[in-house]
């Protein structure tokens, strides 16, 4: 069997298995996967608005809402009056947050390192530089295309020169 081509499935499921792992670890800190990931970006783009952080983070507006809510209660985060529009908010961290993001740095390292435990750092270091290319390769195909597009098979392109011989 080709080993390449369970590639999708590996990947996937790595990611998953990624995230769930962190995603235990962040509950020490009683957060969840998508709160951390809030403030990590949030901590990048402070005073951005709601709209703008669910397209960074690709979280749903609605589940965005619940999130923003349940950090403001935890005072986590406030939401302050945007001077250029009356009827938005802008997000900003507050002190409690700055403790949290050293925190998730450090359970992110944790993370890393168990899931890479007995890779070395030569491998680390190949394996990034192919995923990073993986990552470029993908992200330049929906940027040329973003419709999907599909190579007809062999059998396809045949019965279409066939019929056209007719």
């Amino acid at each position: 069997m080709d080993r390449f081509k369970t590639v999708g499935y590996l990947m996937k499921d790595v990611s998953r298995r990624y995230a769930a792992r962190f995603e235990r670890h962040a509950q020490e800190l009683s957060l969840t996967l998508m709160q951390c990931k809030v403030l990590l970006y949030l901590s990048k783009n402070e005073g951005a608005s709601q709209v703008r952080l669910c397209e960074l983070t690709e979280i749903e507006p609605m589940m965005m809402v619940r999130i923003l809510d349940r950090m403001e209660a935890d005072k986590l985060l406030e939401r302050r009056p945007d001077p250029a529009d009356r009827r938005a908010r802008q997000l900003y961290l507050t002190r409690k947050a700055a403790p949290l993001l050293d925190e998730i740095d450090r359970l992110s390292e944790l993370t890393r390192n168990e899931i890479f435990a007995g890779i070395s750092k030569a491998e680390r270091e190949a394996f990034l530089k192919v995923l990073e290319q993986a990552h470029a390769n993908a992200s330049a195909l929906e940027t040329a295309s973003p419709a999907l597009t599909t190579q007809p098979t062999a059998a396809a392109s045949g019965r279409r020169s066939r019929s056209a011989h007719r």
